[in-house]
């Protein structure tokens, strides 16, 4: 078995998995955020993964008792870059020094971004690729190259400013949605005129659609115009549904103006996107329809696109067989 450990801003992972690549053991808490909130500050994640670790490995402990621990890998910091780095990462660094010295197993480090990619790509692909990581801390187009046990990471575009997932859950949050808002968008939005596309025939009323420009500098995009231009549209009244619309229309078209740009810029890759902003239905649907023809795409299925440990157990599995083949 091989043991995953992610401690990100909003949320504690554990993954069990076995050297076939099934995960025996997957838990996934969220930090609880009061209505209105938009996050939590660094000291208050750092103690609810200390709290809820402990449970969780409880838990494991409970679930699958004679687990042969081979292996741990635990991302501590937020990507494979000099000076990046955040106190949350140091509570799953502390646990599995502390579990791999009393298993006698090896520790091995990495990212929460290359968790991220693995979790999608499984060390499938042993050429360049592309990955789109979008989520609320990360809005970035990656030019990853695989290396023994993880990836090497550039970035060649994203967003400027404001986040992919900063401007759902912005904009959710100030419809009313719980933080984090993604899945409370999507279900208003899927009830817009515009939603009808895909779904039973609705009265429009007197609904209009929400427009909101997306910046374009190369293959970067800056979205607090986006962000202000959506606010406004609450602000002046605008059907909530036609707003969180617009919020993922205004998300699709930042994705596929930086990856058109990238494209043209330097030619095509296959393409993964990642991160929780990769699970929303209409966003994939459309860069599918737009991007699909110029691209392999690839979308991390919708349970692996958030942050979860899996990526980071499948990492902590293929370093250990690296050592045991050397």
């Amino acid at each position: 078995m091989f043991l995953g450990i992610d401690t990100s801003n909003y949320r504690t992972s554990v993954c069990l998995m076995d050297a076939d690549g099934s995960a025996w053991f997957d838990r996934r808490v969220l930090f609880p955020v009061p209505q209105g909130g938009l996050g939590a500050r660094q000291s208050e994640a750092v103690f609810f993964h200390v709290r809820t670790l402990g449970a969780l490995f409880e838990e494991l402990r409970m679930t699958v008792p004679r687990a042969d621990i081979r292996a741990i890998a635990v991302s501590t910091r937020p990507r494979p870059a000099k000076g990046s780095y955040m106190p949350v990462f140091e509570v799953g660094r502390a646990f599995a020094r502390s579990l791999g010295s009393v298993l006698g197993v090896p520790v091995y480090e990495t990212t929460h971004q290359e968790g991220h990619i693995a979790a999608c790509e499984k060390f499938a692909e042993r050429v360049p690729f592309w990955v789109f990581h979008l989520s609320g801390g990360t809005s970035e187009l990656l030019d990853v190259a695989p290396r023994p046990g993880g990836y090497a990471v550039a970035v060649c575009g994203g967003t400027r400013d404001v986040t992919v997932g900063q401007l759902i859950d912005r904009i959710g949050v100030a419809l009313g949605c719980p933080f984090p808002a993604g899945p409370c968008v999507e279900a208003l939005a899927r009830a817009s005129v515009d939603g009808r596309e895909s779904g039973p025939q609705k009265d429009p009323g007197e609904r209009t659609a929400v427009r909101a420009p997306v910046r374009a500098e190369g293959p970067y995009v800056h979205l607090s115009g986006t962000e202000s231009a959506l606010l406004r549209a609450i602000d002046d009244g605008a059907d909530p549904t036609e707003v969180a619309r617009a919020a993922e229309r205004a998300v699709a078209k930042a994705i596929e103006k930086v990856v058109r740009a990238a494209a043209s810029a330097g030619g095509v890759r296959p393409l993964y996107l990642v991160g929780g902003v990769a699970a929303n239905a209409y966003i994939r649907d459309r860069l599918e329809k737009r991007l699909g023809p110029l691209l392999p795409l690839r979308f991390a299925a919708p349970e692996e696109a958030g942050d979860n440990a899996c990526g980071v157990a499948r990492i902590a599995r293929e370093r250990w067989r690296l050592k045991a083949m050397a």
